[in-house]
């Protein structure tokens, strides 16, 4: 078995916030004299039992977090530690995912929220020597017309170079707020080449995911993975080249799923989807993005070819230039081809 740190990869579904080690936190936390919630500084803050998992749980813990960055230079930590960790764990390309409203009170507004954000980022991927996109989401909390007002500063800031804003995204409790009301907020980035990436089909089924694919004609899907449920979503998934970022510790940890062996990767891959693995909120889930290909490998039966081929759709799916994709997929197959890869993970 090759070692799964060596695999390059793209990570398409990382959040700001969710991205903080817990060491940061708890440091963050201790010198501005913030109590946390004690399951936060945990092992694992979200393993309690099956019946009590769920989204409340994890919201309530997320809002706690999100709550301690407060200022520039904690939100430029959060950027270049998250950069560094996926480097680490050999990612080519990182696409940060970022709602900026959460941290504008703290900075002056939610343009130099995310002008931090891309300042850092551009930052990070020189020191770290990996690329890094950034995704602009709202949030379906709040009003369709906040979304708007994103979609257009994100739009203000596109491009496809580090530190530039590649997509625009929808977060957040999926149950809540009216999917067709952010259509025209979608419509605005698409017009300007930004991908659209809202989350759908993990909380809620097929017939989301369906809604999705209607009113907001998504590049990639966050999450996506309950697709699976429906043959014919599925089918219409694939053949509208529609990525699925696939996290499955989130899954678990929120209960869509008993475990890890449920998680339907493999009828996912075999019906033909383009699958990208994503750790989501490592804070949260303490699982990061080489540990979803770890469960691919152990618990879902996926060999090194396999591993390859999630690898590739990453990287396919990433807004990554031609040029940059071309020598990404090329180190994939390399270390497919190196029979004496060192044992990894």
């Amino acid at each position: 078995m090759r070692d799964l740190t060596a695999l390059p990869k793209a990570h398409l579904h990382l959040h700001f916030t969710g991205s903080m080690r817990p060491g940061t936190l708890a440091a963050m936390a201790g010198e501005q004299g913030l109590r946390l919630p004690t399951a936060l500084l945990d092992h694992d803050p979200l393993r309690v039992a099956d019946t009590e998992r769920g989204w409340f749980r994890f919201q309530r813990l997320y809002d706690a977090a999100r709550a301690v960055v407060r200022s520039e230079a904690a939100m430029r930590r959060l950027v270049d530690e998250a950069v560094a960790d996926d480097a680490a764990e050999g990612s080519v390309r990182l696409e940060l995912q970022v709602d900026p409203t959460s941290y504008a009170p703290y900075v002056g507004g939610i343009t130099p929220a995310v002008e931090i954000v891309l300042d850092e980022a551009r930052a990070a991927a020189r020191r770290h020597h990996i690329e890094v996109g950034v995704v602009v989401a709202a949030s379906r909390l709040r009003h369709p017309f906040d979304a708007r007002t994103l979609a257009r500063l994100a739009v203000r800031y596109a491009g496809t170079g580090d530190g530039e804003v590649v997509g625009f995204g929808l977060s957040n409790d999926e149950r809540r707020g009216d999917t067709e009301a952010f259509g025209p907020a979608f419509a605005l980035a698409r017009r300007a080449g930004l991908a659209g990436v809202p989350h759908g089909g993990e909380l809620l089924g097929p017939a989301h995911v369906e809604q999705v694919l209607d009113h907001l004609d998504p590049d990639r899907l966050g999450h996506g993975v309950r697709a699976g449920e429906d043959p014919r979503v599925l089918d219409r998934v694939v053949a509208g080249g529609v990525a699925l970022e696939v996290c499955p510790a989130s899954n678990v940890s929120l209960g869509v799923f008993e475990d890890a062996a449920h998680v339907p990767l493999r009828a996912l891959v075999d019906a033909g989807a383009t699958v990208a693995l994503g750790a989501d909120d490592p804070l949260l889930f303490r699982s990061r993005l080489v540990d979803q290909y770890a469960i691919a490998r152990e618990v879902l039966g996926f060999d090194d070819v396999d591993l390859a081929g999630l690898a590739r759709g990453s990287i396919r799916a990433s807004r990554a230039g031609e040029a940059s994709k071309a020598s990404m997929l090329a180190q994939v197959d390399s270390w497919l081809a190196d029979d004496n890869a060192a044992s990894g993970v």
